[in-house]
């Protein structure tokens, strides 16, 4: 458990308050941009995966069910490089500054999903075409591996106290909005075109707006200064001695933060494990489902518009979770909302199965709901767990490990226990198992809402 101590609510009030509040809101809305633009680029890959790559990037001679492994098997990719990214990206938001980690991990990812736009096919480069996407997925993972402690402690380290599940929400929200913008644009560009030309060339529109977004993300991230607690560190370095006690670890927060927080970095993982498996479910195996020869046989506008319109609804929850989660306790509003999440995995399938848009966009929307009730206080709840001069390196270890166990895998899994056992049950099944294991995670866990965030 966190060393911080618990202090009362935040004393300062009037025009001083006031002030701290509104740049609290500044680098959680900061923290929201520059998280939508990374995951409009980590989820294009997700839906591009379920819908064409299959056809694009893979041979002919491939069965549906086979090409459509292959796809999700390189989407796994990105997760196994996320760990590696949150060393690399922790290290260097603890040693030289969230925002300089942040921008960094920025410019990564755009250049990654815009080169994957300009990929040639597997007919027109034969196996040159899944190598390098393979690798440019594998640049995407790194990437993301050090966007989501960036953006989370630009908005948690800034804010007061009280109010830091509502902005750790706020930046949290990034993710339905990301989910928005990719699925947006892939419904503009199919929409707009036949599915012939949509397959040879319009599927890469969306993969080169993200060179504009880029742009303008770092546009607004080289504008503001580093977080009231990296500066408040910073200061504290002349005139604080810090007991570590071996240099190797002094000059890694990586390996310091292994040393400090062994069991918690792994229990936190195992607490964001069925959010991250979930979501993974309700936006990529749904769609590949909804819309495949083996599946439900839909068409890609119908799955699209229910993910589209789940994520918007999904949107305040993020928010909203956090914010219940300062009132109420991070913990208490995790479990509710694992729990229910284990109940809907048995509900989910059986409404998608209905073919009907109305309760598709149900079975998602609830399940997404649900999602953001786990994800929303995680922002506070993880940066409430470390201390100060390890904490991106911590949070980033703990997110993206549950991350890989969770999400990444989640397709390929989906897709194996469907084709074995020809019905969703046994995915309900997957899902429910892991609400459980985070519910006993959880359980270990003290509250942390009241913790100060140290030195």
């Amino acid at each position: 458990m966190s060393r911080e101590t618990a202090v009362p609510a935040d004393p300062v009030g009037g025009d001083q308050g006031r002030a701290q509040r509104a740049a609290a809101l500044k680098f959680a809305l900061m923290g929201l941009s520059g998280a939508s633009i990374e995951w409009y680029d980590f989820f294009l890959y997700a839906t591009a995966a379920a819908l064409v790559f299959p056809t694009v990037f893979f041979p002919a001679t491939l069965s549906p069910l086979l090409a459509q492994l292959a796809s999700f098997s390189t989407f796994a990719v990105g997760f196994v490089a996320r760990p590696v990214g949150a060393v690399v990206f922790g290290h260097m938001g603890d040693r030289l500054g969230r925002k300089t980690a942040f921008a960094v991990a920025l410019v990564m990812m755009g250049a990654a999903t815009t080169l994957i736009g300009v990929l040639p096919s597997y007919q027109t480069a034969g196996f040159f075409s899944p190598l390098a996407l393979v690798l440019l997925r594998l640049t995407q993972g790194l990437a993301v591996g050090g966007q989501w402690g960036g953006a989370t402690l630009l908005a948690t380290e800034n804010a007061p106290k009280s109010r830091r599940g509502l902005y750790g929400g706020i930046a949290q929200a990034g993710v339905p909005v990301g989910v928005v913008m990719a699925n947006l644009a892939f419904l503009a560009a199919n929409g707009s075109m036949s599915a012939q030309a949509f397959v040879a060339f319009g599927w890469r529109i969306p993969f080169l707006l993200s060179l504009v977004l880029v742009g303008l993300g770092l546009y607004i991230h080289l504008r503001t200064q580093d977080t009231a607690a990296y500066r408040r560190l910073q200061q504290s370095k002349p005139t604080e001695a810090v007991s570590i006690p071996s240099r190797r670890a002094a000059h890694s927060p990586v390996l310091e933060a292994l040393r400090l927080y062994p069991g918690l970095i792994l229990v936190a993982a195992g607490v964001y494990v069925p959010a991250t498996l979930s979501f993974y479910i309700l936006i990529t195996y749904v769609v590949a489902y909804g819309t495949s020869s083996a599946g439900l046989q839909l068409t890609r506008s119908t799955m699209l518009t229910a993910v589209l319109i789940a994520n918007v609804a999904r949107l305040p929850v993020d928010v909203l979770s956090g914010s219940l989660s300062d009132r109420y306790g991070r913990r208490r509003i995790l479990l509710i909302g694992t729990a229910l999440m284990g109940i809907w995995a048995f509900i989910l399938f059986p409404l998608i199965e209905t073919r009907s848009l109305l309760w598709i966009t149900v079975a998602i929307g609830v399940g997404s709901w649900l999602v953001s009730t786990m994800y929303g206080p995680l922002a506070a709840m993880f940066a409430e767990l470390f201390s100060t001069r390890v904490r991106y390196s911590a949070v980033s270890l703990a997110f993206q490990t549950g991350a890989i166990v969770g999400g990444g895998l989640a397709p390929v899994i989906a897709t194996g226990l469907y084709a074995r056992f020809h019905n969703n049950l046994w995915i309900s099944v997957y899902m429910a198992a892991a609400c459980l294991m985070s519910l006993v995670c959880a359980s270990t866990l003290k509250e942390t809402r009241n913790m100060d965030l140290a030195l």
